[in-house]
């Protein structure tokens, strides 16, 4: 029996960890993620080939940029017991870690970001958790429906007005 495929969204801002980022490495840890929601997310419920959005935050268009992939269930992020990390926990043991990863592999780049403010002025995504005021969850679960929606905005190509 095959298990059913979730989907995700993964923020992080372009100036610390990009899609482009991602595509280069083929895939990356998402380590240094700080609460307990989105932990508790890479801990109990990804796993892998479950698809991610890729969310571009802190930018003057913020917006979804492409498409990964989770490669591997989730696992203690190394980075809590570094303490020369800026994400070092000293409360976290090697037998008790705090904080948990997955690894992420890249997929594609859309043609044309996904941005915020198309998302939030379509009625198709006002009830998608990006889309709601005062959401900053940097990991976040995606409905199928959205999913397959922001593929194909993503994959259209940019349409010139003459």
């Amino acid at each position: 029996m095959t298990q059913k495929r979730n989907y995700w969204l993964l923020k992080s801002e372009p100036s610390t960890y990009s899609l482009t980022d991602l595509k280069n490495e083929g895939e990356t840890p998402w380590t240094g993620v700080r609460n307990y929601q989105a932990r508790n997310f890479m801990r109990d419920s990804m796993k892998p080939d479950d698809s991610i959005l890729f969310y571009h935050s802190n930018t003057s268009f913020p917006g979804i940029v492409g498409v990964g992939e989770v490669r591997t269930l989730g696992y203690p992020d190394q980075t809590q017991f570094d303490p020369d990390s800026e994400y070092f926990d000293p409360r976290a043991t090697k037998k008790q870690p705090r904080w948990f990863c997955v690894m992420v592999g890249f997929i594609q780049t859309f043609s044309q970001p996904v941005l915020l403010k198309s998302l939030k002025s379509s009625t198709t995504f006002s009830d998608m958790t990006l889309t709601q005021k005062g959401s900053r969850l940097s990991v976040q679960p995606v409905s199928a429906e959205h999913f397959k929606a922001i593929l194909k905005l993503g994959r259209e190509e940019v349409k010139k007005v003459s």
